[in-house]
């Protein structure tokens, strides 16, 4: 009797760490997740066929347990150290606010097919082109701009200056 006890106690105890390893520390559905649940089915299933007392007992207790260790762990401060607490407080710089407009010309950095790099007043910003493909090095007119979108067309036969 000691030797199944100590068998179910151990099959339970490796279960409640494998599942809160698996809340707490690994992210998605891991082995820890899987192996805990396998270890906690057999552990109930072993202690149901030694007797079913056995199993009621080792089924209620178990449960309590894993949700009183839960609990524990969620009010504790002991992740705080291994959790991530990097707030971003960056934002994306519309197109409108670097001051360019419609008319503003430019050249291309890189092929536009349909969209890629472009250098308007001296800024580098992601241009997309109205349709067809620009070459890189090409000179451009800003068509529109929409937030962050910059609509570009080629310019023919034009020496621009880019530093506006």
């Amino acid at each position: 009797m000691l030797f199944n006890t100590l068998i179910i106690a151990f099959l339970i105890i490796v279960a409640i760490l494998l599942l809160l390893l698996e809340i707490f520390l690994l992210p998605g559905i891991t082995v820890a997740g899987v192996g805990g649940f396998v270890f906690a089915v057999g552990g109930i299933i072993y202690a149901y066929t030694v007797g079913q007392t056995i199993g009621n007992i080792t089924l209620i207790s178990s449960v309590l347990t894993f949700g009183i260790a839960f609990f524990w762990l969620l009010r504790s401060k002991s992740f705080n150290r291994v959790a991530l607490n990097t707030n971003i407080d960056s934002r994306l710089t519309s197109s409108r606010e670097l001051g360019i407009e419609t008319g503003d010309e430019g050249i291309t950095l890189s092929r536009l097919a349909p969209i890629g790099k472009a250098l308007i007043k001296g800024i580098t910003v992601e241009a997309k082109s109205t349709g067809e493909f620009i070459n890189e090095e090409t000179p451009i007119k800003v068509v529109r701009v929409d937030g962050y979108n910059v609509l570009v067309e080629p310019i023919e036969n034009k020496n621009i200056n880019i530093n506006n």
